[in-house]
């Protein structure tokens, strides 16, 4: 299961680096994880200042 951004996103880019496949880029308005990319691996929610990165469903 992809990790997912939500809404509450402040686009700070701090996740951006951290992803090791790259999965993560900018979007229209807040960052987007590619699901086709994404490993699961949770390196992104773990330096989110919101904590708006979480386990997809």
């Amino acid at each position: 299961m992809a990790y997912v951004i939500g809404n509450e996103c402040v686009s700070c880019g701090s996740c951006e680096p951290e992803c090791p496949v790259n999965a993560i880029s900018q979007g229209e308005n807040i960052y987007e994880i590619d699901p086709e990319k994404c490993t699961d691996c949770g390196a992104c929610a773990a330096v989110c200042p919101v904590e708006c990165i979480k386990p997809g469903s």
